[in-house]
């Protein structure tokens, strides 16, 4: 028999027999089973309890889920109405809403100031770090090189297993501020290491917001305009937070949960976020909608998007998968605020870019889609335009290339992440351990001479 691990000899009888084993049976999968952690109706199995963040997506009415327009709250205040103070007085917002998150009130204004230096000094990486740990050992994925250097961290920290809640705090105001000089510099090693590019390394700068100083970092030139730099705050306002129950919050929660340290929970939330049902969503939006405009002269014309949609949706076309991403979601019903808001202000950069004819795109597919999809599968609820729909054509308006798109969610997310943790080990102090049903009857132990 050939060796079933090799990459290029293996034997066919033998993976049928163990794929065979990893088939579980449809009668094991009981109403008592909760799959993916979901009750029947799709709604989450309630797991835990939150200060940090609230997902509001339908109301419940005599125990039945009725659909609504979608709002987000961070610690009980509005994204919406932080996003439009923001907006209205030109300021960066990200500093406010990650102190918001890990302290649980919005600061006074020597409070975001002093918040504000301690992340402009927390930005440039540990002495050595991108020579050593960076640029020595690329990575073709920034997600999987973002992970590795969350773990790496750990080495520089010289109290790293300290669950206190200073340390933690600690701890967590310099990944916060750490994640965009990583993705920039780990961008910058795969594109000089992998792709053949030149190599551009350059340093953030203190009197510079998060927003500002991620552009400044990942372009050559370092070059951006202040609208720019406005819309991308905007879009790590609405990635900041999204309640304990999505995968790599619960990842973050369930791993802090043992007790482990902070780096190895955050790589753990990484990882989650980088799976494509995930926080991969984006980049699988962008591919779509590339497919979709070479094969739909007129954003106009409803009746050729329909037509190329029911094909995706058959499978025919696309990547086959039968999906049209950016549409629907787990807990949004009637509308995504994150979609609404920066729909919004796409829309206003996209004018002033020569890309309003990709916005048409966009508003096409989410009109036509949805309808689309709630006729095919007989569904009595809408479904909505997710933030994924219009996240990745915001980050080409600004520049920022696919690959870059889910890090720079977990350059927003991480101070989700960190919030979720604290209120894991502060409050919680019981580890995950949920249960799962046996499928394989109890079998004997066959010596090794008796085996066939």
């Amino acid at each position: 028999m050939a060796v079933p691990l090799s990459n290029k000899y293996y034997d066919e009888a033998l993976l049928a027999r163990v794929r065979e084993e990893y088939d579980i049976p449809a009668k094991y999968f009981t109403d008592k089973v909760k799959r993916g952690l979901r009750n029947s109706d799709g709604t989450g199995v309630m797991a835990g309890v939150t200060k940090v963040g609230r997902v509001i997506g339908y109301n419940i009415e005599d125990g039945e889920i009725v659909p609504a327009q979608g709002r987000l709250y961070y610690r009980g205040i509005n994204v919406e109405d932080i996003v439009n103070a923001h907006v209205a007085n030109s300021t960066f917002g990200y500093e406010e809403v990650a102190f918001l998150l890990l302290m649980g009130y919005l600061p006074n204004k020597a409070e975001i100031r002093q918040f504000a230096a301690m992340l402009s000094r927390a930005r440039a990486l540990p002495e050595g770090f991108t020579e050593d740990i960076i640029l020595k050992n690329p990575s073709p994925n920034v997600m999987n090189k973002l992970a590795r250097s969350v773990l790496t961290l750990y080495s520089y920290d010289k109290d790293p297993d300290n669950t206190s809640l200073e340390n933690m705090l600690i701890q967590s105001i310099e990944l916060i501020a750490r994640f965009p000089t990583i993705v920039a510099n780990t961008y910058a090693a795969k594109r000089h290491y992998i792709d053949g590019e030149s190599l551009h390394i350059h340093y953030p700068r203190e009197d510079l917001s998060a927003a500002e100083n991620f552009l400044l970092m990942l372009h050559p030139d370092q070059c951006y305009t202040q609208e720019e730099a406005h819309l991308l705050d905007i879009l790590m306002i609405l990635h900041a937070e999204h309640g304990g129950g999505n995968n790599s919050a619960f990842v973050c929660r369930a791993l802090s949960s043992s007790g482990t340290d902070t780096y190895g929970a955050i790589s753990g939330a990484v990882n989650s976020l980088k799976g494509p049902l995930h926080g991969g969503a984006n980049a699988k939006v962008r591919a779509m909608f590339h497919d979709i405009k070479a094969h739909v002269a007129d954003p106009a014309d409803d009746g050729a998007m329909r037509d190329y949609l029911s094909r995706i949706l058959d499978g025919t076309v696309g990547d086959h998968s039968g999906k049209i991403y950016g549409l629907g979601h787990a807990v949004y019903t009637l509308s995504d605020p994150r979609a609404e808001i920066i729909k919004l202000y796409a829309g206003k950069v996209a004018k002033n870019k020569g890309m309003e004819e990709d916005l048409a795109y966009l508003r096409s597919i989410e009109r036509n889609g949805c309808l689309l999809i709630v006729e095919r599968k007989g569904m009595t609820s809408p479904i909505s335009a997710n933030i994924d729909l219009y996240s990745g054509f915001v980050l080409q308006m600004l520049g920022i290339p696919d690959e870059l798109f889910t890090p720079l969610f977990a350059v927003s997310r991480i101070s989700g992440w960190c919030a979720h943790r604290i209120e894991e080990v502060m409050s919680a102090k019981r580890i995950m351990r949920p249960a799962y049903r046996a499928a394989k009857e109890a079998t004997p132990y066959v010596p090794l001479e008796q085996r066939g």
